[in-house]
């Protein structure tokens, strides 16, 4: 009967353990140095521009946030959100990215379409993604991260709901300055 007991219990227990290992969050903590990345992408006002990485933002704040695909509802608000927002987080030195596994040809026309004003940059394989906690393949999980001048993650937000985002990231930049 002990052996009985046992044998269901360990099984238990194991599933137990397993369910936590699977809710893990993999995303860098608030204090680390902020993952280095350099990607292809588009921004409408630097057209001439084909590559960027962490460095390009050095001295500055960085929004950086992961988000499924172009052209999708919740994606077209969030980045729709930030975009009416630019001018503002731009006041307080900070400049936005958003990073998806969509090529550049989807980004310029994403831009184009939805008036996006900021970087989008490409993450095809999730490599990128991958090292910020939010790939879910084939696509990005919807994380943001808010990166301190001096390239160390100051605040992120866990699969995060588009809806007024932009302004929750704009409110904790100004607590943050």
């Amino acid at each position: 009967m002990r052996n009985l007991v046992v044998s269901i219990l360990i099984p238990f227990i194991l599933l137990l353990n397993f369910n936590s290992a699977i809710a893990f969050d993999f995303a860098p903590e608030v204090g680390d140095i902020a993952p280095n990345f350099q990607l292809e992408g588009f921004n409408k006002n630097i057209k001439s521009k084909k590559i960027w990485e962490l460095n390009d933002f050095k001295g500055k704040w960085l929004v950086i946030y992961f988000y499924p695909k172009d052209f999708t509802a919740g994606c077209t608000l969030e980045a729709k959100g930030f975009s009416e927002l630019k001018k503002d987080f731009s006041k307080y030195n900070a400049e936005i990215v958003g990073i998806s596994a969509d090529n550049k040809d989807s980004h310029e026309s994403f831009c184009s379409e939805k008036s996006i004003n900021y970087t989008l940059l490409s993450d095809p394989e999730g490599v990128i993604s991958d090292n910020y906690g939010s790939w879910i393949p084939p696509f990005s999980d919807r994380n943001t991260f808010l990166i301190s001048p001096e390239g160390e993650i100051s605040y992120r937000w866990i699969s995060v709901l588009p809806i007024n985002h932009a302004k929750e990231v704009l409110n904790v930049l100004k607590k943050k300055i």
